[in-house]
């Protein structure tokens, strides 16, 4: 019968069930074990359960791969995955890895693996698939691909040449900013500042909003300065100053200096508050609109794709200048509420005047209890004269109320029961023993 083949960059995001047809998951690597002679043996998988937990599923819980799902016996366990020293995760770290061809054909770099079954329940890598440096200066240029047996290539790293990330990040194209987030606080330091340098401004921006405000800021600190301002600039004001607040003085005045002035003027006003204030915790960019503005201008305004739904909720009505710090704040008008006159209607005569707006040196906590109270998406903010400086909407509320780690899966405050993990996805929900012992394969070691 022949063997089973399959490529570890197609594999990755394929659904992962149980015996009974229950989804747990989706593939995101593939584990291996390099060996002094034999190709890599495959140990198992790092499979994404419910709350973006990376677990690890050995090769030898896996029945079959078939049209793209994974089916195991649903025997896994639901601790974290901490690689070991001795293995190497493929999508992370072996594709963009420069390698010589046997041939003396020089050198390629690689863009996919092929794993192959040799056994019931053994795997190990067979072939690369593996592109040549192009020959023609032209930017349209590919170097030509091809694929060659594992035994015919040597892995090396040339000193100071960073591992390219490109396939890597193609990998992950599909991933919202959250997973992305998540996907690459996973990776070896060395290999996250690789991907972080490969992604554009915009999703390098999105990405770094969704990590621990200590983790972002080593991955700021690792870009160039001229680089680092570009992604400050295209990230929300409030993420931004949170952002630069975690670097020295030094390399904070230096980035404000290079950042767009518009960008810098808004930062520097938010980190001029306590971070536990409606101040330290407000975004500047809300839609602002005068009085005599129609509902029609309104909802273009709201339509915009890149406006936050948060931010989409209400519109801030004020005397001009429209920019903050406003004019005399006048009140806001619910998106809800628009919805009910015609288009021509003044913006004026809808202002909800029950929603009184908070001082910026409001306590967080006093923030928290009005939008709760409320019922409310967001509040205005304004100064001592009553100028509009910023709003505070329930997501900024929501990253201050959490746990420091609540986007890792481990958080205490955010896990499951400890004796056992209930994990409900797909049909149904399956419970599943949190400390299970499974047998590693190919090692003899378990997990």
């Amino acid at each position: 019968m022949p063997s089973t083949r399959l490529f570890v960059a197609r594999l990755a995001g394929c659904a992962v069930f149980d015996a009974q047809g229950d989804r747990l998951g989706r593939v995101r690597d593939v584990v291996v074990v390099y060996r002094q002679v034999d190709a890599p043996r495959v140990v198992g998988l790092v499979v994404e359960i419910a709350g973006r937990r990376r677990v690890f599923v050995s090769i030898g819980r896996v029945t079959s791969v078939s049209s793209g799902q994974v089916i195991t016996n649903g025997l896994i366990t639901v601790r974290r995955f901490e690689q070991r020293a001795s293995e190497t995760r493929i999508l992370a770290e072996v594709l963009g890895r420069r390698v010589t061809l046997g041939d003396g054909s020089g050198d390629a770099v690689v863009e996919d693996v092929a794993i192959e079954e040799f056994g019931p329940g053994e795997w190990q890598v067979s072939q690369f698939f593996v592109r040549r440096p192009k020959t023609s200066p032209s930017p349209f240029a590919k170097g030509a691909t091809l694929f060659v047996k594992w035994e015919d290539v040597r892995e090396r790293t040339r000193g100071g040449q960073s591992q390219s990330a490109a396939q890597l990040i193609q990998t992950y194209s599909d991933l919202l900013p959250p997973d992305l987030a998540s996907t690459m606080l996973d990776l070896p330091p060395e290999r996250m500042l690789e991907v972080a340098a490969e992604l554009p401004d915009e999703r390098l921006a999105d990405v770094l909003q969704e990590m621990p405000e200590s983790s972002a800021a080593d991955v700021l600190i690792g870009l160039g300065d001229e680089r680092a301002a570009d992604v400050l600039d295209a990230m929300e004001p409030d993420d931004a100053a949170d952002l630069i607040g975690q670097l020295p003085d030094e390399r904070r005045e230096a980035l404000l200096q290079l950042m767009e002035p518009d960008e810098a003027d808004d930062v520097r006003m938010l980190l001029q508050y306590s971070p536990d204030t409606a101040g330290g915790l407000m975004t500047t960019e809300p839609i602002i609109l005068s009085s005599d503005a129609t509902v029609a201008e309104g909802l273009a305004l709201i339509r915009r794709h890149e406006l936050a739904p948060a931010l989409g909720a209400a519109i801030c009505v004020t005397l001009p200048p429209f920019e903050p710090p406003t004019g005399r704040f006048l009140g806001i008008v619910h998106f809800q509420r628009m919805l009910r006159y015609p288009p021509h209607e003044r913006l004026g005569s809808l202002l909800d005047t029950t929603t009184e707006p908070v001082h910026a040196d409001t306590s967080a906590a006093e923030v928290s209890r009005i939008l709760a109270s409320y019922n409310l998406v967001q509040v205005p903010v304004v100064d001592a004269n009553r100028r509009l400086v910023g709003v505070v909407t329930i997501d900024d509320v929501l990253d201050r109320l959490l746990p420091d780690d609540w986007r890792s899966s481990d958080s205490d405050a955010l896990s499951t029961p400890p004796r056992t993990a209930q994990v409900t996805l797909g049909t149904g929900a399956v419970p599943l023993p949190r400390q299970r012992i499974g047998r590693r394969v190919g090692d003899g070691s378990t997990r």
